[in-house]
């Protein structure tokens, strides 16, 4: 088994990109809907949250608003180290347990640790690869402001609470250029999981 990363900036096409490997075989583990499934109503990871932060960021049926979070966090870094704090332990946890799974059930898998910050949280350093999905800040920009609505000033704000997706790539051992067509994005994603792939080999072997 071998255990890559794979993330982006914001609008960089990283969920196309998932899907492509996901479809050629590899095993996805979504940090982002693993960091959903842990604040689910009821779950500790809910009820650190309420403590922390107040019931006014629970809607009546008792999940998280995150409108109203995201509010409370944005702007506030310490705030936003305090949710952190809270949900990072419960994802590393879940995506140990599925690793284990996968590795009882496919021992050769290709397994791709899908985390939008990757880089920002430092999981990457004890992964195998890490692969950016890349467009230039100018693309990022347009995408954003097209895909919700939104003005540059909002737009860059968003980008600009990232790490810069140029120091994302210099940090990367595999990149994905996404700034072409979708068949050029899908051929790149094709070749670096026959490469994961055969690197799997190589360790099982």
């Amino acid at each position: 088994m071998i255990i890559a990363g794979l993330t982006g900036g914001i609008a960089s096409g990283k969920s196309t990109v998932a899907k492509f490997l996901s479809d050629a075989g590899a095993k996805i583990i979504d940090a982002d809907a693993i960091a959903r499934e842990v604040v689910e109503p009821g779950t500790p990871g809910c009820e650190a949250i309420a403590a922390s932060f107040g019931r006014s960021v629970l809607l009546p049926d008792g999940n998280i608003d995150r409108k109203r979070l995201g509010e409370i966090i944005f702007n506030d870094p310490e705030k936003r180290t305090r949710l952190d704090a809270i949900v990072h332990p419960l994802v590393v946890q879940r995506s140990a347990e599925m690793i284990a799974q996968i590795a009882a059930e496919a021992p050769d898998a290709v397994v791709i640790m899908d985390i939008p910050l990757l880089m920002e949280t430092g999981m990457g350093k004890d992964l195998a690869e890490v692969i950016v999905v890349y467009v230039p800040e100018s693309v990022q920009l347009e995408r954003l402001m097209n895909r919700d609505g939104i003005d540059e000033q909002a737009a860059m704000a968003r980008i600009r609470s990232q790490m810069p997706i140029e120091e994302k790539r210099k940090r990367a051992t595999l990149v994905i250029d996404n700034s072409n067509c979708m068949s050029d994005s899908r051929r790149q994603a094709l070749a670096i999981f026959n490469r994961l792939e055969q690197q799997s080999k190589n360790v099982t072997d």
